[in-house]
């Protein structure tokens, strides 16, 4: 298990020197910010709001978006250059920095407070226990990401433990998640939305609990970028950060129905009812922070989940990878 951390870590380092050696020999636009998020998803809403509802326009900064397709690939494009800020789990964070690496991620500002996945099941029930996941096979995704710690932690809550009553299977990559378990592969899964919905619409898939309410409040997904990147472009962070703060404020003052009508266009295909309903599964369980301020708590609780799946043995600094000075200074004015 660590050693598949460690392998994982190795890899990431080295294209990552790869990729920075390229990146360096491109021109960069003064104006644009290259993020990289680790999936597509309304659970990022504010995100979305801030790129369609023009908050990132006004502060004069372009948005350049790609999806990573889990963290480990967004932590790669970050530290060798090939993005300037990743979304992701916090948690990408603390690997790089118990490695050593003095360039390492600083996350800026917090987006999600819990699990935004939702466990699926192959049929309907509306009085689903967490027990009933005895003897069964559960698609966890990657070993390592928070998604599958947060699921683990859950169902440990539950008083079941992986290998002794019931199985979680990682051998299955983040963004092939779905395709697998309509494929036939597991008794569960756990999707995010609009993803899960869409599932159930078609009848391959029915959520039956919410991964995030079971495991409770931890810093789920995070702004970050290299310790390097802040300090040649603070003030380009700090607008950054600005544009998502209002956006924050927008999505935790305004109803479901009005945030999908802004963000529709970052989801073309989905329909504004089908998004407003997902926004409204993500307000249900209170999952959007209300301030970009991660708690060193729910760091130190994350980092537990993170020890007790047996991913790590020490934990990080919190003032060391989280440096609240600009949305502290944003919230200040």
């Amino acid at each position: 298990m660590k050693k598949s951390i460690c392998i994982i870590l190795a890899l990431v380092l080295v294209f990552a020197t790869c990729l920075g050696c390229m990146a360096g020999c491109t021109e960069k636009d003064g104006n644009t910010v290259k993020l990289i998020e680790v999936t597509h998803s309304v659970f990022y809403a504010p995100l979305y709001v801030a790129i369609d509802g023009g908050y990132f326009e006004e502060e004069g900064i372009k948005i350049q978006l790609s999806n990573g397709g889990g963290a480990d690939k967004c932590m790669t494009s970050v530290i060798a250059g090939q993005s300037d800020i990743g979304l992701m789990g916090p948690e990408a964070a603390i690997y790089i920095a118990n490695e050593g690496r003095d360039d390492h991620p600083v996350i800026f500002a917090q987006l999600t407070k819990k699990d935004g996945s939702f466990l699926m099941a192959r049929k309907p029930n509306d009085s689903f226990s967490w027990s009933e996941l005895a003897g069964k096979n559960v698609i966890g995704g990657r070993k390592g990401g928070v998604p599958a710690m947060a699921l683990e932690y859950a169902i440990k809550k539950a008083g079941l433990v992986d290998g002794k009553d019931y199985t979680l299977n990682f051998d299955v990559q983040f963004d092939l998640i779905g395709p697998a378990f309509e494929g036939g592969t597991g008794d569960y899964c756990t999707m995010f939305e609009p993803a899960a919905s869409a599932m159930q619409s078609q009848g391959k898939g029915y959520i039956v609990a919410s991964v995030g309410e079971q495991a409770g409040d931890m810093p789920f997904t995070a702004f970050m970028a290299t310790k390097s990147y802040m300090t040649k472009n603070a003030d380009k962070v700090e607008k950054f950060t600005r544009a998502i703060v209002k956006a924050m404020d927008y999505v935790n003052t305004h109803t479901a129905q009005e945030i999908a009508k802004i963000l529709a266009p970052s989801f073309a295909g989905t329909s504004e009812e089908a998004l407003a309903t997902a926004i409204q599964a993500y307000k249900d369980i209170d999952a959007y922070s209300t301030t970009p301020i991660m708690k060193a708590e729910d760091f130190d609780l994350l980092q537990d989940v993170i020890i007790d799946a047996g991913v790590m043995t020490k934990k990080a600094d919190f003032a060391k990878l989280f440096d609240p000075s600009i949305a502290q200074k944003i919230l200040n004015k």
